[in-house]
Parts: C-alpha cells; sequence; structure tokens
C-alpha cells in the first residue's frame, strides 16, 4: 500500500489497535464515574424531594456528587477541547491541536533548540560524562581492540565492495597511468642515471655488463666457427676456417676476460663514457628526447598498459578485502595493536585526554552552533506536513490515555473539594 507523503508515522496495526482499545476503555470508565456521579446527584435531589425532613447524610452526598459532576464535565471539556470541537460545537478555544498543529510544531522545535541542542548545554553534558575516560578504558581491554579491529575489517570490505569497479579504475588511471604520461621521460631518466652514476650506483651496471660479455663469448665458438663458413668463400680449406674460428674465439675469451678483470679497461672505460654521454643526451639531445617520448607513446597505448588501472583494482581490492575479512591477518592485527595502544596511552597520558576532550566538546559546540537549527527545524516541517486531523487522532492515541486520568481526577477531587466545601459551610451556618 502506498504511504501517503502526509501520513503521520505510527506504530504497527496491531499496536495502533491494541492502543484504540486501551483508550476506550480508559475513556468509558471515566465517563461512567461521570455517570455515578449524575446519578448520586440526581438520586439525592429525588431522595430530597420525598423526605421531610432530609436526612444530613443526603445534604454531603448530594454536594460530593455534584461537585464531582462539575469537575468532571470541565475536565472532559478541557481534554476533548485539546483534540476536537466537544460535542461537534465550533465553540472557540477547541480542537486546538488540530488548528494550531503548524504552531506547536514551530513551538517544539524552539524550545527543542533552546534546552536541548544549545552549545553550552551540550558541551557540559559531553564533559561530564568524561568521554576520553570511558573510551581509554574500553580500548585497553584486548577483546574490545578485537571489536574494533573486525568493526573496521567489516566497514573495509563494505567500502570497496560498495565501490564501482569502474570509477576505482578511473581514479587510479588519472592519478597514476596518466600521470605518468604527463611528463617527459627523458630529462628525469637521464637527471636520475647520472646521479647514479655520480654516487657510484652506475659500476655494478657496468661490472654486470662485462661479466654478461665474458659469459656469451665463453659460449660461442660453434658461433664464431659457423659465421666462418657462412661468410667464407666457397673454395676455402675447412680446417682452415676452423683454425681461424679458433684463434678468433681464443682472442676473444682472452680480452672479454680481461676486461671482466681489469676495473679501469678501456672496454669500461668506454661503457662509462658511453653512459656518461647517454645520461647527457636524455636531458639535453632534442632528437634523443623525441625517441625518448616516441618509446612512451609506445609503452602508453600498449595493451598491457591500457589494463593495468583493472589489473591493479582487482588485485589490490582483493588482498585488501581478503585482508580486511581474515581475524588473523596483519592487517586486523596492526588494527587491533593500535587501539589497545592507544586506549592504554589514553589512560596515562593526561594532556592526551585533555587534547581529546576538547577535540570531543569542540566537535559538539559546532555541530550545536551551525546545525541546531537545521536539525530542530525537521520537528516544524514534518509537523507542517501532516495531516491535521490524523495527527490529531494519532496524539490522542499516545497520551489519551493518560489525559483520561485528569478526568478521572476532576471528577473524584471535585467531589471531595464539594465535600469540605459543605462540610465548612455547614459547621458554620448549619444544615438547610
Amino acid at each position: 500500500m502506498q504511504t501517503s507523503p502526509n501520513a503521520v508515522p505510527g506504530p504497527s496495526p496491531e499496536v495502533e489497535a491494541e492502543r484504540r482499545r486501551t483508550l476506550r476503555a480508559h475513556k468509558a470508565f471515566a465517563t461512567s464515574l461521570l455517570f455515578v456521579a449524575a446519578a448520586i446527584f440526581l438520586g439525592c435531589q429525588w431522595y430530597a424531594s420525598v423526605t421531610n425532613p432530609t436526612p444530613s447524610w443526603v445534604g454531603f452526598m448530594r454536594a460530593a456528587a455534584e461537585a464531582g459532576m462539575v469537575g468532571g464535565i470541565a475536565d472532559w471539556f478541557a481534554v476533548t477541547a485539546l483534540f476536537r470541537h466537544p460535542l461537534g460545537l465550533p465553540i472557540p478555544h477547541t480542537a486546538i491541536v488540530r488548528r494550531k498543529k503548524d504552531q506547536v510544531g514551530q513551538a517544539l522545535s524552539g524550545f527543542v533548540s533552546e534546552n536541548f541542542l544549545n552549545a553550552t548545554l551540550i558541551t557540559q553534558k559531553v564533559r561530564q560524562a568524561q568521554l576520553p575516560e570511558k573510551i581509554a578504558d574500553w580500548l585497553s581491554k584486548p577483546e574490545n581492540a578485537a571489536t574494533v579491529s573486525a568493526q573496521v575489517g567489516k566497514l573495509t570490505v563494505n567500502v570497496v565492495e560498495a565501490l564501482d569497479p569502474k570509477d576505482a579504475e578511473s581514479v587510479i588511471r588519472a592519478g597514476v597511468i596518466d600521470r605518468l604520461a604527463q611528463p617527459e621521460w627523458g630529462p628525469p631518466l637521464g637527471k636520475l642515471l647520472q646521479q647514479l652514476i655520480d654516487e657510484g650506483h652506475a659500476e655494478p651496471i657496468v661490472q654486470e655488463l662485462v661479466h654478461w660479455l665474458h659469459g656469451k663469448a665463453l659460449g660461442s665458438e660453434s658461433k664464431i666457427i659457423e659465421l666462418l663458413d657462412e661468410r667464407a668463400p666457397s673454395w676455402a680449406p675447412k680446417f682452415v676456417n676452423e683454425l681461424v674460428g679458433d684463434k678468433v674465439y681464443r682472442e676473444l675469451i682472452q680480452w672479454t676476460a680481461a676486461v671482466d678483470a681489469d676495473p679501469n679497461h678501456d672496454a669500461r672505460q668506454a661503457i662509462r663514457r658511453f653512459l656518461d654521454k647517454f645520461a647527457a643526451d636524455l636531458q639535453q639531445d632534442p632528437t634523443m628526447i623525441a625517441r625518448v617520448e616516441e618509446l612512451k607513446q609506445d609503452i602508453m597505448a600498449s595493451r598491457p598498459l591500457q589494463d593495468a588501472a583493472a589489473m591493479l583494482w582487482a588485485k589490490a581490492s582483493t588482498s585488501l578485502m581478503d585482508s580486511a575479512a581474515d581475524p588473523d591477518s596483519l592487517m586486523r592485527g596492526k588494527v587491533a595493536q593500535f587501539a589497545q595502544s592507544w586506549g592504554l596511552r589514553l589512560q596515562t597520558d593526561e594532556t592526551l585526554r585533555a587534547q581529546l576532550d576538547q577535540r570531543i566538546t569542540g566537535a559538539a559546540a559546532f555541530l550545536a552552533n551551525n546545525y541546531a537549527d537545521e536539525v530542530t527545524s525537521i520537528i516544524g516541517e514534518t509537523i507542517e506536513r501532516w495531516d491535521a486531523d490524523e495527527a490529531s487522532d494519532k496524539i490522542e492515541l499516545m497520551v489519551g490515555k493518560d489525559l483520561q486520568y485528569i478526568r478521572l481526577n476532576g471528577t473524584i477531587v471535585g467531589a471531595l473539594a464539594g465535600l469540605v466545601i459543605y462540610t465548612v459551610s455547614f459547621v458554620l451556618f448549619g444544615g438547610h
């Protein structure tokens, strides 16, 4: 069933039906007591008219019944006038809730704002609550720190699951990949290479390179002979090719061994000069910089890099959720450890407690000063949207049972008051 936007929120139909039965029962009881008072009054009147002399007790009973009847009727009128016109008569200043619904909402909003959501009262209550001490005591217990870790893990999983993978990939692409493609690669790479050279960190690269070349030379004998066979004249004897190949091979390995063994070998110096020039060209040579930019464009346009954002998010999100959901993971353990250690520190560090208390009270005061009116305005705006008749009915359903006690008290107190007044009059002036 579609709910009207102006409908007044209320309990379930079963609870509402029970409240209506209870309200009817209390109304019937209060009305019955009023009829009892009326019956006693009429009975006393009749008895007085048929007896002469009339017994004194009749006057007491009649005075009590009459005052109780008047009190009951007056309070019935007052209670009924809150919600509707008594007996359907448009008497002024009746059906107050129905007519003054909007004003009541605004007044209630102002009352709540001034007396409940003002900064002074809220900060006072927050300080009295001693929240830093309670937080410290709670967090310092291992089981509570584990609870914090579990809740952080659950929140992390929910947040990651709620994120749209496309949005996450867009963030990674804009924050990492696209930003990586913005600057020129040549000058930064050249500067980095030059720094490595100046600090001596490029020397291991040179060493690995010459060692690799020597290893390749050691296994190149058959390849050298094969090349000589291919390049030599067809009339050249095979043994000559093998002798020449063997000679070339031995010279090659001797040379690469010398380069590998001598840190100051000319070949090594040539490699160092090449690296120096390469570093300078990367920073200063427009042609080299342009070539690196072309290479960068090829790399950025490659399929693996285009798919990198999705791959990074898939792996990162899976790893994060697995760690957040696993109670024995390093992440969960660190969260629990941090929570407990912070609680223990909060217990012993008075300055830290004072700072936390100041931040909490400051936040509460800020919210009260800046948003109290917005919060309380919800009360007035909501009540304004309510249908007047339905609002009156629902409010009566909520408080009507207690208001029936006013009617009962009016009848009983009225009867007692009438009895007292008549008694004083009887004592002072005697019966009539």
